[in-house]
């Protein structure tokens, strides 16, 4: 759905490869039929950009556990459920990882109706466990934290491994120009300690000027990241003591 999902998704199949594997990234969306992966994709970014009340209550529709019976993801995911099956059989593939919610319903579907050969490893991406990751037909989850891990255990029964974040090597060794970078904040804002505040890709946040403000009030040099969202960056640019 996002940039990070697809970003984890191009380092699985980066260490794949690096192994003598072969590996194939797939977006779940383009496999849903008549255009439904764009019109999802184009109406969850304009929810979360510019109606944040409108995710707020999807997010209580259909993520959040509760007593009552919740809808599921699994009606639109079986829309793609002909063409994954179709493509796990011509590549051969000896596994699939879903690495978005959506596909970890497809696949836990397709698995306990017998519908898909290879077995599924979710490799959930959140941090908070929500419903809609959760199927018990999966063969296997991965998680980023022990506490997710006891989550999923606790709410279905399949195994369960903390796996960690998957990052590229790069995230790890010091990034070109930053003792540059470091200079300019300390010439910018001496003594003052740099808090990035990030909105991701799609620069989807809300009351990022006012956690901005409240940052600077307190002693610390906000740098706020706005994606690709050049609309964001402009309106928050003439904010005082922050970068943006």
């Amino acid at each position: 759905m996002g940039a990070g999902h697809d970003t984890v998704a191009g380092e699985l199949a980066r260490r794949a490869r690096e192994q003598g594997h072969d590996a194939q990234v797939v977006d779940l969306l383009r496999l849903l039929p008549h255009g439904l992966g764009t019109g999802l994709r184009r109406f969850y970014q304009a929810s979360v950009r510019h109606f944040p009340w409108m995710y707020a209550g999807l997010y209580r529709a259909l993520l959040r556990p509760g007593p009552r019976h919740r809808p599921s993801g699994i009606p639109l995911a079986r829309l793609a459920g002909r063409r994954l099956t179709d493509l796990t059989e011509r590549t051969g593939a000896d596994v699939v990882v879903p690495v978005f919610h959506l596909a970890a319903q497809l696949t836990g579907h397709l698995r306990a109706r017998g519908r898909l050969r290879p077995p599924s490893a979710v490799l959930m991406v959140d941090f908070a466990v929500h419903r809609q990751w959760l199927h018990p037909g999966n063969d296997l989850y991965l998680c980023l934290t022990d506490d997710a891990a006891r989550e999923v255990g606790r709410r279905i029964a399949v195994p369960v491994e903390t796996a960690g974040p998957v990052v590229a090597p790069g995230f790890f060794a010091p990034a070109a120009g930053a003792a540059r970078w470091r200079r300019r904040f300390e010439r910018y804002a001496p003594g003052r300690p740099p808090v990035v505040l990030s909105a991701g890709a799609w620069g989807a946040a809300s009351e990022l000027d006012g956690t901005a403000r409240l940052l600077a009030a307190a002693g610390f040099l906000p740098i706020v990241l706005c994606g690709r969202n050049e609309r964001l960056r402009a309106r928050l640019a003439g904010l005082p003591d922050t970068l943006v």
